[in-house]
């Protein structure tokens, strides 16, 4: 019996002591080594891709696309609808975005998809009414946007719902519009876009695209100066 409560006894205190090890090198050592790595060898990414504006002020991330609204005249009416300020380059539509109503403690974006089919009427009518919007808001006195100008990220949401990217296309249309908001010149906010549009990864990957927040922060300062 004795022999038994010894050997029992062993054995679990050789399981508390790799319990303990395993625990300081997967639950302590490894975290703090990957993390150490990253913060060395990708900064930027490992806390979030940031993005700061000209006073150094972080006002989002590169991976998350924002929407560029007035503000309501009503904040607590959830029916009241978003009204886009166009002196600001605009991003994709995010008809996929649910919105959190489990802990309404917070104001959480949800990402998500429209999840509806090529034929669905609900989204032939989004795009119509999508791309309806786009040529009225981004026509101008001595610039009038065709239908058949408008591209597709325009008038479709992502996947997530929360692409930052808009196409070189997009951002064009964009340009007479912005540029009479912000009483530039539409030679100024087309080499602006120029500037800030990035080529294919690798120069085969991909798409070329817009980061709409990197454009909006150097519009900014573009209509300060």
């Amino acid at each position: 019996m004795n022999t038994s409560v010894g050997n029992t006894g062993r054995v679990l205190w050789a399981g508390l002591r790799a319990l303990l090890v395993l625990t300081v090198i997967t639950g302590v050592l490894y975290p703090l080594a990957v993390t150490g790595i990253a913060q060395v060898a990708f900064h930027d990414k490992a806390n979030g891709s940031e993005i700061k504006d000209a006073d150094g002020k972080v006002v989002g991330s590169e991976l998350i696309g924002q929407t560029y609204n007035l503000p309501k005249k009503n904040p607590d009416d959830p029916e009241e609808a978003a009204v886009p300020d166009l002196k600001w380059f605009q991003p994709r539509p995010s008809n996929g975005l649910g919105s959190n109503s489990v802990n309404t403690q917070y104001s959480l974006i949800l990402s998500g998809a429209t999840n509806r089919s090529g034929d669905n009427a609900d989204l032939i009518q989004w795009v119509k009414d999508a791309k309806a919007a786009v040529v009225k808001d981004n026509s101008t006195a001595k610039y009038k946007v065709k239908p058949s100008d408008v591209p597709a990220d325009a008038v479709t949401s992502s996947g997530s719902g929360l692409d930052p990217h808009i196409s070189p296309e997009y951002a064009k249309l964009q340009v007479h519009r912005v540029a009479e908001k912000n009483n530039l010149t539409v030679a100024q906010v087309d080499k602006l876009v120029a500037e800030h549009t990035d080529d294919r990864i690798l120069g085969f990957i991909g798409e070329p695209r817009v980061n709409v927040l990197q454009l909006n922060i150097a519009l900014k300062e573009l209509a300060k100066g």
